[in-house]
């Protein structure tokens, strides 16, 4: 398995098979820029070769093929390349059965495909791509024996999800030659591959791996050699935001994943998404991340998740993690609110920030809406102060009664809105807000005393995450917002997201819970507080 996000893409995917097997295209031979003044991508004439015939060498293997190159498949395992080559032309079989191969392609294809028995048979390759057991020494073992065999222009790329591209090409006699190709899985159907730059790595050589993976379909982001590299460094809140407010009885697992689907947008909840990639693998990761970057606690592991790993509880591949798979196992419901009589009028005072489309669902739902000026909330019928989350505790404000709502990636569409109260509300104020958002048709889910509640808390720390990457370098604002979408399904880019609910909110919100929890965790970056206070420049002028 490539990486903890990767088996959520095979999941989620819809997207279709390679159909674009052009037969023009698998046959015709490009003519190269090497030497032409701008840098290409390798020729479809000259050979690829893989090393590593498991579930993602072989996938890549199938995309360079199916792209026109001749592939040699390579394994150290005696028989191994053998076997690899007889499944990839099974699945170009299944895919002229399906009609999205034509039969005549198919034989071309299976007339370029071949089993290496010895590394030397890789000699004349223009591209090597590896795809073997995430050991580094075992890694660069092999990257030292190619530089023996193939030419001194031969790219060399790793397809690692968590090491260090600049430590593996650290043996070689020309690292220049050497980057990070990090295919997701299942590389035939996932768009997304990340083309990482390790210290050493030539510019020209990490642009001719961009466009050769560009060319075979592929949607490449570029990204420097950083813990996790970009999908697996800004991921890390959707996991641990989960984790921490479940840590802090605020709700259970299934009730954060609602919210997570159903007002976030987002494909899976974290706990069934960790539960379907494996605990321990999901964990792995995060432990991975948290000491590549000396322990900072903003990608500290979950100690709830440790303890599951521990148990066993690995997920569906064990039958049980936070829910069970066992035959005839009842997955737990959300909590969901009792139906409750919506008030027939409101006051809105202020403007709700990117909660103001709600407004013009109440006045369609049939509820009288009010307007006076404010800092933004809504007063109910019995005086409740009705406020989107920002970082507060409901108990910080003892003589009034409070209840929060969290943020959602579209109140139109939304299908459950969530709420937040504390323990100085009473029933009848909270069942006028849950009234209120059932008149729009929504599930209403009533949450612990939370600061930042879910949705809000979780994308103000992707988004934070994602600024600090482009503060550093690691990637153009564009390449994170592509990975977070193509490469883990997000229904929106961490920094798009941001720019619609307000880089000053999230600033505000996340120097709240630092306020509320001073570890450091939540701290907004440079790159957030400098983005947060530009927008407040423009908006004063």
């Amino acid at each position: 398995m490539s990486a903890d996000v990767t088996v959520r893409g095979s999941d989620d995917v819809t997207a279709k098979e390679p159909a674009a097997v052009e037969q023009d295209r698998v046959a015709a031979v490009e003519v190269e820029t090497e030497g032409a003044g701008t840098v290409g991508p390798v020729g479809r004439h000259r050979v690829v070769a893989v090393v590593g015939t498991g579930t993602m060498g072989q996938g890549i293997a199938q995309v360079a093929l199916v792209a026109g190159h001749p592939v040699r498949l390579y394994d150290s395992a005696p028989g191994r390349a053998g076997e690899a080559v007889a499944a990839l032309t099974a699945r170009l079989d299944r895919l002229v059965e399906k009609g999205r191969l034509d039969a005549g392609a198919r034989e071309a294809a299976v007339g370029r495909l071949h089993a290496a028995g010895e590394l030397a048979e890789l000699a004349d390759a223009a591209l090597v791509v590896e795809a073997i057991v995430e050991d580094p020494a075992v890694k660069r073992r092999l990257f030292a024996d190619l530089e023996e065999v193939v030419g001194d222009d031969t790219v060399l790329a790793t397809n690692t999800s968590s090491l260090s591209v600049t430590a593996v090409a650290g043996g070689l006699r020309l690292p220049g030659r050497f980057v990070g190709l990090h295919f997701f899985n299942p590389a035939p159907l996932l768009p997304l591959v990340e083309v990482v730059s390790g210290f050493a790595t030539d510019p020209d050589v990490a642009t001719r791996a961009y466009e050769t993976v560009k060319g075979w379909g592929k949607t490449p982001v570029r990204c420097t050699d950083t813990p996790g590299f970009l999908v697996n460094r800004v991921a890390r809140p959707f996991y641990a935001e989960a984790l921490r407010i479940h840590e802090e009885g605020g709700a259970d697992p299934a009730t954060i994943d609602a919210a997570l689907r159903e007002s976030g947008g987002f494909r899976m909840g974290p706990f069934e998404l960790t539960d379907l990639i494996g605990q321990d693998v999901n964990e792995a990761v995060t432990r991975s991340v948290w000491e590549s970057f000396h322990h900072d606690p903003k990608f500290t592991p979950s100690l709830a998740q440790r303890r599951l790993v521990e148990s066993g509880r690995l997920g569906r591949k064990t039958g049980h993690g936070w829910f069970s798979y066992a035959e005839g196992a009842e997955r737990p419901e959300p909590h969901t609110a009792p139906p409750a009589k919506a008030p027939e009028r409101i006051t809105v005072l202020g403007d709700l920030g990117p909660a103001e489309p709600l407004v013009g669902l109440f006045e369609e739902a049939g509820v009288e809406v009010r307007r006076e000026g404010g800092d933004g909330y809504v007063r109910l019928p019995g005086g409740a102060r009705l406020g989107l989350a920002d970082g507060e505790a409901s108990f910080e404000r003892p003589g009034e009664e409070t209840v929060r709502f969290d943020l959602a990636l579209d109140y139109a569409r939304a299908t459950r809105i969530v709420l937040s109260t504390g323990e100085h509300t009473s029933a009848a104020s909270l069942a006028e807000a849950v009234g209120l958002f059932q008149a729009l048709g929504k599930r209403v889910s009533v949450i612990g005393d939370v600061p930042g509640m879910i949705v809000a808390r979780t994308v103000a720390m992707l988004a934070d995450l994602a600024a600090d990457a482009v503060e550093r370098g690691v990637a153009t604002a564009e390449d994170v917002d592509t990975a977070m979408r193509l490469g883990v399904n997000y229904p929106a880019g961490p920094l798009e997201w941001a720019e619609k609910v307000g880089h000053a909110r999230v600033r505000d919100l996340l120097a709240s819970l630092h306020e509320r929890y001073p570890t450091g965790r939540y701290a907004p970056s440079r790159a957030t507080a400098r983005k947060g206070y530009a927008e407040e420049g423009r908006v004063s002028r």
